[in-house]
């Protein structure tokens, strides 16, 4: 599928795929505090993208594209695009906690990442591996991601409803050394600039006191 959109795109100006919505500030969320690392992973739709977003979030020190939901011996790119494997392509998110909290995390991933009303498809992606989807690593991830999901549908701040799923601590697993970075190895590549680039820019827009200037590892 991406190919053919990659050629489709050649002839077509840049203009992101998905809404961009300045979500509020989540009110319930974890304290920013000093702690060790945490991790977090999210699935919105291509990866490539989604990585992209995250790795210019101030506090993040790497972010990794992958699948989750399924099993390791389906965690393959050409196999997941079947749809039938229950992976979601999806980033895991290394964070310093003393900087950025898991809540500000899921309002970058509602507001610019991806569009949560978009049922197992992102923009011109389509098939349940681009599903809108929340891995919570632990209770206190959960009971956050859960209350900010409520706020926002009390909100009403995407209609129709949101439709992201919370799929708990299934296993991530690291997608092909191709994917990584991805984003920015090919910022000039039709999908990207088509898809992608306006999500960065949008959230450098968007979020000017998060955005880094030099991007994760």
């Amino acid at each position: 599928m991406k190919r053919l959109l990659i050629a489709l795109a050649l002839a077509t100006p840049a203009c992101a795929a998905e809404r961009m919505v300045l979500a509020p500030a989540p009110a319930v969320d974890a304290p920013v505090t000093k702690a060790p690392l945490q991790k977090a992973v999210f699935a919105g739709g291509c990866f490539w993208g989604v990585e992209g977003v995250f790795e210019r979030v101030k506090g993040v020190r790497s972010v990794v594209s992958g699948y989750a939901g399924g099993a390791r011996a389906t965690a393959i790119y050409e196999v997941t695009g079947s749809g039938l494997t229950g992976h979601a392509e999806a980033v895991e998110v290394t964070y310093d906690p003393a900087v950025v909290s898991y809540g500000t995390l899921l309002r970058v991933f509602f507001s610019v990442a991806h569009d949560p009303t978009q049922l197992n498809r992102q923009g011109p992606d389509t098939g349940s591996q681009y599903r809108s989807a929340l891995f919570t690593r632990g209770a206190e991830q959960e009971r956050i991601a859960r209350a900010y999901v409520a706020q926002l549908e009390k909100a009403g701040t995407w209609k129709p409803k949101i439709v992201t799923t919370f799929e708990g601590a299934k296993p991530f697993y690291a997608g092909e050394g191709y994917h990584q970075n991805y984003l920015r190895a090919h910022p000039t590549q039709p999908y990207i600039v088509w898809n992608d680039i306006p999500k960065v820019e949008g959230f450098k827009r968007l979020f000017p006191a998060l955005w880094s200037e030099k991007p994760a590892a």
